[in-house]
């Protein structure tokens, strides 16, 4: 601005124009006022267990048909991959001009579709092309237990029927997580990252992390892998509350000849190679992989 007198005008005309009513609201206004947590009102939608689920299904089913009509109705103003339709056409072997039609596709606006997940697949590995392969894969889950979920579940609630509930802490979890990594760098500094967040059966989310450092921190020898790294159980005199959470959550079997009904065995044996032999010290294996100390 030039003047005082333009500044002022202007914040008069943004407050005018916040006071002015809307006769639409976008989907996801509509989802957040429906969907959010209330103190002094009972919200049916929060409360109604499977069938909550069964509403968010049918809702989601109805956005993405709209989504679906919209780019169908749409294909002229995708004039920018009406050539990629007919490398399309040719990379399935058709050569004959008069079985050629018009086809409808989803642009890469189109969250989860074909194009969409084939340009996010070249960007990743472009990073990886730019600054080498990646240095650690981290793989963060959702605990049902966390006190921000429990705290606001009804004692006749279950989890896995509040997927809102879990979603809204879950990703406030990843932010943190990717504050430590990449502003408060406790692996080192990032050159680049890359990460995707997968859904369970049950519902509950988990994210798998691809980092890749600068040089200065890579993890090229077994005592570095080490300061990451533990797959030993920690002292329960000295850290007893990491103790208890590793028993808890990180423990696999019994499974095997021990537990033939467990889901990862398979002719006696496990299909995940446990249990792992005792190694005194961390070393360098076959393919890259590390053999840590247990």
């Amino acid at each position: 601005m030039s003047s005082i007198d333009g500044l002022l005008d202007m914040e008069a005309d943004v407050l005018e124009k916040g006071k002015r009513k809307r006769n639409n609201i976008s989907c996801r206004e509509y989802y957040c006022y429906k969907l959010q947590m209330r103190d002094n009102e009972e919200n049916d939608v929060l409360h109604s267990g499977r069938l909550f689920q069964q509403y968010s299904v049918d809702e989601f089913i109805k956005i993405e048909t709209q989504r679906l009509d919209f780019a169908s109705f749409n294909q002229d103003l995708f004039r920018i991959d009406v050539l990629q339709g007919l490398l399309d056409i040719l990379r399935l072997g058709e050569r004959e001009a008069s079985k050629t039609v018009k086809q409808n596709f989803l642009p890469t606006s189109f969250t989860g579709g074909p194009r969409d997940m084939r340009q996010r697949y070249m960007d990743a590995i472009a990073l990886v092309q730019h600054f080498g392969k990646p240095d650690i894969f981290l793989t963060m889950t959702c605990n049902p237990s966390w006190p921000e979920i429990k705290q606001h579940l009804l004692p006749t609630n279950e989890t896995q029927n509040r997927p809102d509930l879990i979603s809204r802490v879950f990703k406030a979890k990843v932010e943190e997580i990717k504050t430590e990594i990449l502003k408060r760098n406790i692996f080192g500094k990032v050159a680049a990252y890359m990460y995707t967040i997968e859904f369970q059966k049950r519902g509950l989310p988990h994210a798998h992390f691809l980092i890749i450092l600068t040089d200065d921190y890579k993890l090229l020898t077994p005592e570095a892998y080490d300061k990451f790294v533990c797959a030993e159980l920690p002292d329960p005199d000295t850290n007893s509350y990491l103790h208890k959470l590793v028993i808890k959550h990180m423990m696999h079997g019994p499974c095997g000849h021990l537990n033939p009904t467990n889901s990862c065995t398979k002719r006696n044996e496990c299909k995940f190679k446990y249990p792992k032999s005792f190694v005194g010290e961390t070393t360098k294996g076959k393919n890259s992989y590390p053999i840590y100390r247990r």
